[in-house]
């Protein structure tokens, strides 16, 4: 595990991005649950036009478009095309911080403060761990705690990524890693997009710390789980060991290779989703 540097730094603007398909059973007591902690965070749910009716308990929650927002998209497109619009939308409005969580309720929103001070001490990323003080997780069956398990030693063997939890998707990340990452060329879904993102942001020089926290199977719906992430996840996990092996160079944006400047300079071109929420950009 990498450690964070002794930096404190306020964050005064964090931003969680919940990617939701057929929530509606656990997002309003998720939204609810995040509303009452005593940190000032805006919350992005992004909706892949859930038949639930996810979108329409956003549009009528009572701190919509104040501190709660909408990205709505097409169809069912994946969590990691989720969270890179997340992330981008969230960049455009100047948030200091954007997390990535669980839109069921398996994370608790209590750990929340404890990844955005992680942040805060100095870190770039901080990365809730379910096996950083043993084993924290409730009400997994024994086959999906050894394939968990399995899948971090495995990770760690090949990949050289230095976590305990390296496809833990519950975590907070700087603008720095956002602005600076090329995220069309991470290219995997589910664990395996969480294994690129830490991998690639080790390689980059980027500080990564892990926070203890206590993972929950979910209340409700149905897993997104399935043989698919994990075949996609371990074959990642080759290829990333035989770019650490031949060191190759992480995805930095061009304008980040030959300057330190951090100011984004490219410029989207269309809005391509249905939104709801401020307007402001940073370009």
């Amino acid at each position: 595990m990498t450690q964070a540097a002794s930096t404190q730094r306020k964050i005064n603007r964090p931003l969680v991005v919940l990617p939701t398909y057929n929530e509606v059973g656990t997002l309003g007591l998720l939204l609810d649950a995040l509303m009452q902690l005593d940190v000032p965070l805006h919350v992005l749910v992004v909706d892949d036009s859930s038949p639930d009716g996810t979108a329409d308990l956003v549009r009528n929650y009572s701190e919509f478009s104040k501190r709660v927002f909408l990205m709505q998209r097409p169809g069912k497109m994946g969590l990691a095309s989720a969270y890179k619009d997340g992330f981008k939308w969230g960049l455009e409005n100047d948030y200091e911080v954007c997390m990535e969580m669980d839109s069921d309720l398996s994370h608790d929103p209590r750990d929340v403060p404890k990844l955005i001070k992680g942040i805060e001490d100095g870190a770039d990323i901080a990365i809730g761990s379910r096996y950083l003080n043993g084993i924290s997780v409730i009400n997994w069956p024994l086959r999906r705690l050894l394939i968990s398990m399995g899948a971090g030693v495995y990770t760690r063997l090949f990949s050289r990524v230095r976590l305990t939890d390296p496809t833990s998707g519950f975590k907070a990340i700087h603008r720095d890693v956002l602005e600076k990452m090329d995220w069309d060329k991470i290219t995997s879904d589910g664990y395996g997009f969480q294994i690129e993102v830490h991998f690639f942001s080790q390689r980059m020089g980027f500080t990564l710390k892990e926070i203890s926290i206590v993972f929950t199977e979910r209340r409700n719906g149905e897993s997104k789980f399935s043989n698919h992430i994990i075949f996609e996840a371990a074959f990642r996990v080759i290829q990333l060991g035989f770019m650490a092996l031949f060191n190759t160079k992480p995805p930095i944006k061009k304008e980040y290779k030959q300057t330190d400047s951090n100011t984004l300079t490219n410029k989207s071109d269309s809005d391509e989703f249905a939104m709801s929420g401020p307007e402001k950009s940073i370009h």
